[in-house]
């Protein structure tokens, strides 16, 4: 159990940062971490491994914003490499397997502060697990919205632009963009009809 630097005790707990691509889930989750460096707590980031769009060993906004981390083949190695951190943060969490649920509650039982970022969503609208089941046992949630790039307005739903048929493809803009309700399209073919987006 950690102490808090007031003294007592600290209170672990989960927090997650969800919803579609390009809805700033990254980059809330940077703006949390750098705070609590700022306020000297002890800070380590993880993502998965297999996330290298970007960067390799940083977690990295559409924007540019950037954050050193320690990129991981599993959930479990998060446990043996969180060290002493106080709050742990993991990025891309949808790419994880179900056990990552065991490891954040783990480490918030020990008394960390956990900030977690992931899709709720795959680009055919189906819960993208295991955010949903992290969302269960979550204290805090916060979903973000994105702007649809048909109509411009709230887009909360992932729209892949090329035909893959695999669940998992790594990608940004061109391969996806974030679409409402009315313009998301499960299959990518179908997006390609939507009209014109914005600014075109």
């Amino acid at each position: 159990m950690f102490m808090h630097p007031h003294g007592g005790a600290s209170t672990g707990h989960i927090e997650v940062v969800t919803g579609c691509m390009f809805s700033g889930k990254t980059e809330e989750l940077i703006r949390r971490l750098v705070r609590a460096r700022i306020a000297k707590q002890r800070v380590r980031v993880f993502k998965p491994a297999v996330d290298t769009r970007y960067a390799v060993v940083e977690i990295v906004t559409h924007n540019g914003e950037k954050l050193p981390c320690y990129p991981v083949e599993k959930a479990s190695d998060i446990l043996a490499q969180v060290g002493d951190a106080q709050v742990v943060g993991i990025d891309e969490a949808q790419f994880f397997s179900m056990d990552l649920v065991e490891v954040c509650n783990r480490l918030a039982d020990e008394g960390r502060r956990v900030v977690v970022a992931g899709l709720d969503q795959d680009f055919q609208g189906v819960a993208f697990e295991p955010i949903p089941q992290l969302l269960a046992v979550a204290e805090y949630i916060t979903k973000n919205l994105a702007v649809c790039m048909v109509c411009g307005g709230p887009a909360d739903r992932s729209q892949r632009l090329i035909a893959r048929d695999s669940r998992v493809m790594l990608g940004a803009h061109g391969a996806y963009e974030a679409r409402c309700r009315a313009h998301w399209r499960p299959d990518p073919q179908e997006s390609r009809q939507e009209e014109l987006p914005l600014g075109t």
